[in-house]
């Protein structure tokens, strides 16, 4: 897993002032709202400045790679929240040393969808990033898409994949071998189809029918991937 929010803060307070620390972090948290608000192409230099109240000579002073760098540290810093908070509900809802039963198998799953949907309602400002990010991908330097994916998609990816493996490993999974397909298939029929029905969050589903997506998601990757499913 990527280095954490907390160890980021403890090691920033070790290289420079904490006034300089207060400073970089009041300039990250106005632009990212902006970013958030306008996406990155959008999003010039002078209005991050005047979104966060400094002068653009401020700005370059704390921040020398200017726009991009900006857009790294607040995607970084957001994707290490979620992350985070993913592989926190993980844990708690498939915890590798207590596999469910195979009756409950269904029900943890639907359990794990929600919580990761829940998500996009606890840290809308990362998902409104995300969403420019897979808007703008050509206009995003390469580099700040890599922080990204390092961050939060490829660690939550192969830990969902773990979980894969664990559930596979108990007989309550057969992966065809391929438990990293098993594992983006049920972010794909669960989470990404909440995410793109919300539009990363913007306009929220009813409950009933966040509910319905959840739970037809998981009933249709039980029938790809659960023990002696029809195929």
């Amino acid at each position: 897993m990527g280095e954490t929010n907390e160890a980021r803060v403890a090691r920033a307070r070790r290289e420079v002032s904490p006034r300089k620390l207060e400073k970089q972090m009041a300039i990250a948290s106005a632009s990212c709202t902006l970013f958030g608000r306008e996406g990155y192409a959008r999003a010039s230099v002078d209005a991050l400045a005047a979104e966060a109240g400094v002068s653009t000579r401020t700005l370059y002073n704390h921040f020398p790679g200017g726009k991009a760098q900006l857009f790294q540290t607040v995607v970084t810093w957001t994707s290490n929240e979620v992350r985070d908070a993913q592989l926190a509900r993980l844990r708690v809802v498939l915890d590798p040393g207590r596999p469910p039963r195979a009756e409950d198998l269904e029900r943890d799953l639907v359990a794990l969808a929600r919580g990761f949907a829940d998500l996009m309602t606890d840290y809308p400002n990362h998902f409104a990033l995300v969403r420019h990010i897979h808007a703008e991908a050509d206009h995003v330097p390469p580099e700040v898409l890599k922080a990204w994916h390092e961050a939060g998609p490829e660690p939550v990816g192969r830990a969902v994949t773990e979980a894969m493996t664990h559930l596979a490993d108990a007989g309550l999974l057969d992966p065809h071998g391929d438990p990293a397909m098993t594992a983006a298939h049920f972010m794909a029929l669960t989470t990404h189809t909440l995410v793109q029905s919300t539009h990363y969050g913007v306009l929220p589903l009813p409950p009933t029918e966040t509910d319905r997506l959840i739970r037809g998601g998981v009933a249709a990757f039980l029938r790809a991937y659960g023990v002696g499913a029809r195929r």
